[in-house]
């Protein structure tokens, strides 16, 4: 074949039928969750700006969900904005964690029949309505490619360092390799390739922990309706923290391609609530659920981590860095029954 030679036709899904599956087909599940430790004003102001986005995007506003986890916790705000704007309201009653607001919200978007997708956004303002098309687009691509029935369109940030700065964006890409690994093993375990072809482009760092999602309706059923596979993990852990990886597992294992589109985030982000959190303990939770639900032993997660620790550009930060990466290990490896007080140091390549 010389380089002149046309290439197969390829499925192209046009912008208009992309924008009219959004407009007609897809709903829209905003978390809402407003901590009385961050900037009240702001965090109205950026859920606002997020709710009336992603209305006008879909031709029905009531196909938008602002689903508040926890009444205590912008119940008001979202009632405001829901009557204001026509979205659909619901409050779960209890501060449970990101995980059962999804649920919750889209639960009550499935009770429409004539929704094909759903997707989910973080109400922060850092993930943009008018990228939707982009979601739906890929997502009708990839089921015609591949003859699939179930599509996960993963949000993928062109930077975690922008938005998030070093420490975050080190700690997120441990976790996003390690849940690639235990995503292989389990493939190779159950004699099921993993496919990853419409993934390939975004490179070897997968953002798995974004929080802007696309579901097609049957797979979204099974990720946020079916029973809750805990791992034997805290609630903490299942609920809030390794919210994320429980909507990326539960996808791909009920039979999801992954698809990923590069999408556009602030050069800062507006606001965030990690720094509310214990950032160890939260890391080491988005490790530990996917790999006890994806069957790891310890000695694969063992090796995973010493495997892409050593990558961290937080290694070069002495002592701190290290510090903090030895201690998210100490907490992985306890969860798996390990002798936290017998670990080797880090390794340290001696070159580079």
């Amino acid at each position: 074949m010389t380089g002149d030679a046309p290439r197969p036709a390829r499925a192209v899904i046009s912008y208009q039928r992309a924008a009219d599956l959004v407009r007609q087909r897809t709903g829209v599940v905003i978390p809402v969750y407003l901590s009385p430790r961050v900037d009240r004003a702001a965090g109205e102001a950026l859920l606002w700006d997020t709710a009336s986005a992603f209305c006008a995007q879909v031709g029905d506003p009531r196909r938008v969900c602002l689903s508040v986890d926890g009444s205590a916790y912008g119940a008001d705000v979202a009632e405001q904005a829901a009557a204001a704007l026509g979205a659909t309201l619901c409050v779960w009653p209890d501060n449970r964690g990101k995980l059962q607001a999804a649920r919750a919200g889209v639960r009550c978007l499935l009770e429409r029949g004539e929704l094909d997708y759903v997707a989910i956004a973080d109400q922060d303002g850092d993930h943009f309505a008018n990228e939707l098309v982009n979601f739906a687009r890929a997502a009708e691509a990839t089921a015609t490619q591949t003859g699939a029935g179930r599509v996960l369109v993963l949000g993928q940030r062109r930077s975690r360092y922008r938005p998030m700065g070093l420490l975050r964006g080190d700690l997120e890409e441990l976790t996003d390799r390690v849940l690639l690994d235990a995503l292989r093993y389990h493939a190779a375990v159950q004699g099921r390739p993993l496919p990853l072809a419409y993934a390939a482009l975004a490179g070897d760092v997968l953002d798995f922990h974004s929080g802007y999602k696309l579901f097609d309706r049957a797979t979204a059923g099974d990720v946020f309706l079916g029973e809750p596979h805990q791992a034997g993990v805290s609630d903490d852990c299942y609920w809030r923290h390794a919210c994320e990886a429980v909507m990326t597992v539960e996808a791909l294992l009920a039979g999801a391609v992954l698809s990923v589109v590069t999408r556009s985030t602030f050069n800062e982000q507006p606001i965030s609530t990690f720094g509310l959190y214990d950032r160890q303990e939260l890391t080491a939770d988005m490790i530990i659920w996917p790999c006890k639900r994806l069957g790891a032993p310890a000695a694969f997660v063992r090796q995973w981590l010493c495997d892409h620790i050593p990558r961290l550009l937080l290694t070069t930060l002495a002592p701190e860095g290290e510090q903090e990466l030895q201690q998210v290990r100490r907490l992985v490896l306890t969860a798996f029954g390990e002798d936290a007080d017998a670990l080797p140091p880090l390794p340290r390549p001696l070159f580079v």
